[in-house]
């Protein structure tokens, strides 16, 4: 297969595409976009009006281009027919199933379809795909899930890596670290390099909105914002399962209260003249959704005052009421970074620079308890599979194979087998996932929980 025409715009298929962060950031690194899914309505109608507006699309292409729906719903779409001879399938698939701050169900969560998404990538056969998710995602407890997913990008004929990125080394003001998996065809992948990264490139918050909270008069700005140093804690946009708007839990809440913010809401304008509420001494103002989508890594105050119209231009305008609006910012991916992401696949497909030798996946091991379960012909005891991992040099001790097998459990059918002697061996079964059967509960729980589900 020859490469991609240098100068050609490639093209994607977003799914879960929400606002669009991710979406702005592909188009600037040159990726067309001949479809977007989202369930989100209203984040729909952000994408497809942005689409025209800023990104010049037809308003009939763009009414093609954006589907409003359940992604892995055949009436939406059908993949075999609008993903065919694809460059890139990309997504930001739903984070609950993996944060921290939820419960980590992992498989059993309605709302999981990371395991979906490789199946499907499978089946497309894209030049190149791109998932990104919540940090949680690299824990141990998903260790088990890393590796399946790994294992079956292998079997599929790519090659994938995970890389933990973090937003502020690409220019955006919040840490926002994204837990980001990117796999390309073997022709492709000697010629992919993750972007370089910019530590202290990030400016402080006072610095990134001082204009926007001077902008109906505060003579008390530029004073706020010489005293909020430092880059945001990590913007939460949270679900439809909780209530409005406001800058996430207790830690984040004094993050921002160190700042001078008050995060218990989100302000429908900028501070008066008279500045906001003195609260423990100082004035603490709310952020309003337009200060949110500069921290999100939406345009800044330099490339607005040079109307900046480049590949750099980031803007964009939301739709939809305050807390639905807080919402679709909270949950994008910052454009700099799907445009750092971009340009690096960009180049992979169209073969820029020199190869690199490449590590194949089959040789990463993120949880050696799965892979010695799944390649055993037979059941293993905990004292089975402690020696077979010294004997390949992985040492391992009792109380952490037993922790990974707590873990394999929550995602796979765990099969056991009481021995004569009543020790206890396991096998791995089935992955619980949701990969596209038409008998697994996802279909069941997703109706019941459809209106709660962002």
């Amino acid at each position: 297969m020859p490469a991609i025409e240098p100068g050609k715009p490639l093209e994607v298929v977003e799914i879960c595409a929400g606002a669009g962060g991710q979406t702005l950031g592909l188009e600037r690194a040159g990726f067309h976009h001949r479809l977007a899914i989202e369930l989100d309505r209203q984040a729909a109608e952000t994408l497809r009006c942005n689409l025209v507006e800023f990104l010049g699309y037809e308003q009939e292409e763009a009414e093609k281009s954006v589907r409003v729906g359940d992604v892995a719903d055949p009436a939406v779409w059908n993949p075999a027919i609008d993903a065919e001879n694809l460059d890139l399938l990309a997504g930001g698939v739903p984070c609950p199933p993996f944060s921290i701050a939820g419960k980590q169900l992992g498989t059993s969560d309605e709302r999981d379809l990371f395991a979906w998404a490789i199946e499907l990538c499978g089946k497309v056969q894209p030049k190149a795909l791109l998932l990104e998710n919540v940090r949680g995602l690299s824990a141990n407890r998903f260790a088990g899930y890393r590796q399946h997913v790994l294992d079956r990008l292998t079997e599929h004929g790519y090659i994938a890596e995970w890389q933990l990125l973090q937003a502020d080394d690409f220019g955006v003001s919040q840490l926002r670290p994204r837990f980001v998996l990117v796999a390309l065809q073997r022709e492709f992948a000697p010629y992919f390099e993750w972007p370089e990264r910019r530590p202290g490139s990030a400016k402080s918050v006072g610095a990134l909105l001082v204009d926007l909270m001077a902008e109906n008069g505060w003579e008390g700005a530029q004073a706020w914002a010489e005293s909020a140093r430092g880059i945001a804690p990590t913007i939460v946009g949270g679900s439809k399962k909780h209530g409005g708007a406001d800058l996430g839990p207790t830690r984040a809440k004094r993050a921002w209260a160190e700042k001078g913010v008050d995060a218990m809401g989100v302000a429908n304008e900028a501070p008066p003249v008279a500045g906001p509420p003195v609260i423990e001494g100082r004035p603490r103002p709310k952020l309003t959704t337009a200060m949110v989508a500069r921290i999100q890594g939406w345009q800044d105050a330099d490339a607005a005052a040079e109307g900046d119209k480049s590949e750099n231009d980031f803007r964009w305008r939301f739709h939809g009421r305050k807390t639905s609006v807080y919402r679709q910012i909270g949950n994008a991916f910052p454009p700099p970074v799907a445009k750092a992401l971009g340009v690096s696949i960009r180049n992979a497909l169209n073969k820029v620079g020199e190869p690199r030798e490449l590590v194949e996946t089959a040789d990463v091991v993120t949880d050696p308890v799965y892979k010695l379960l799944r390649s055993s012909a037979r059941p293993l005891s905990v004292d089975q599979i402690i020696a077979k991992l010294s004997a390949s040099g992985a040492a391992m001790g009792q109380p952490e194979v037993e922790r990974h097998i707590n873990h394999l459990k929550h995602d796979f059918e765990m099969i056991t087998l009481t021995r004569s002697n009543g020790v206890v061996a396991y096998s791995i079964g089935e992955f619980k996932a949701f990969v596209g059967q038409d008998d697994h509960q996802r279909h069941d729980l997703f109706s019941q929980h459809r209106s709660k589900i962002s």
